[in-house]
């Protein structure tokens, strides 16, 4: 599916890239002397967990992730002509699988799933070129608020009960690229960004020599974001 998507954008931007070869019409002219506009996001994301260890080789997780979706808002504040400040308020949802491998006695003990659905708020600064013809490059990076509607850390279970456990509150930054597109009607921003936690996601099993968690130094949230944003 993520290909199917990426093979239609890289079309639309050759395509697009030949029509303003041909056709020098400017569309949507005055849409960067706005100072502040509104947008919307939908796309997907393929998360995983970067995860280190207090002792190598004393545990390992295998983390098998599947693709999820995002959708959110988007506001943005023109700071300069080429400097864009702009906030991002969505949804994101992913399904990752845990294997302890070290661990023996069946999917019972050693086998883990975890859903988690975010209310992400990033905070981002966009860098953009100048417009050529109808479409501009652009670098966007920050920091997000990222509240974990999943989490489970107020449950007093554990592993021991079968109950992986993730915190509530987690920081994570992001950076990317992008290019806007000036069409007739709309302006169509694809983007992929680089999604990392900064903060450790992890809540801690009741026993501190845990076989699932006790071994574990560091487990935080790492992915890829493909944003398709229309203003």
């Amino acid at each position: 599916m993520k290909k199917i998507v990426l093979a239609i954008i890289f079309i639309f931007i050759i395509n697009s890239l030949k029509a303003q070869s041909q056709d020098k019409v400017i569309y949507k002219q005055n849409w960067d002397k706005q100072t502040v506009f509104w947008g919307y996001y939908l796309g997907l994301n393929m998360k995983d967990y970067k995860i280190t260890y207090e002792i190598p080789n004393g545990t390992f997780i295998d983390v098998t992730s599947s693709t999820g979706f995002n959708v959110g808002l988007i506001g943005d504040l023109r700071i300069h002509k080429n400097i864009n400040l702009r906030i991002e308020p969505g949804l994101s949802s992913n399904t990752k699988q845990l294997a302890f491998t070290h661990i023996s006695g069946g999917p019972k003990d050693s086998i883990r799933d975890v859903n988690a659905t975010y209310l992400r708020i990033p905070l981002l600064l966009k860098l953009s070129t100048d417009r050529l013809y109808n479409f501009r490059p652009y670098l966007v990076g920050g920091v997000s608020f990222d509240y974990n509607f999943s989490s489970n850390q107020d449950n007093p279970d554990d592993n021991s009960n079968q109950e992986f456990r993730m915190k509530k509150n987690n920081f994570t930054y992001e950076i990317g690229v992008g290019v806007d597109f000036y069409l007739p009607y709309f302006i169509f921003s694809p983007s992929i960004r680089g999604v990392f936690a900064i903060n450790n996601e992890l809540f801690y099993d009741d026993d501190p020599k845990s076989q699932w968690t006790g071994n574990i130094d560091y487990f935080g949230t790492r992915g890829i974001f493909l944003k398709l944003a229309f203003h």
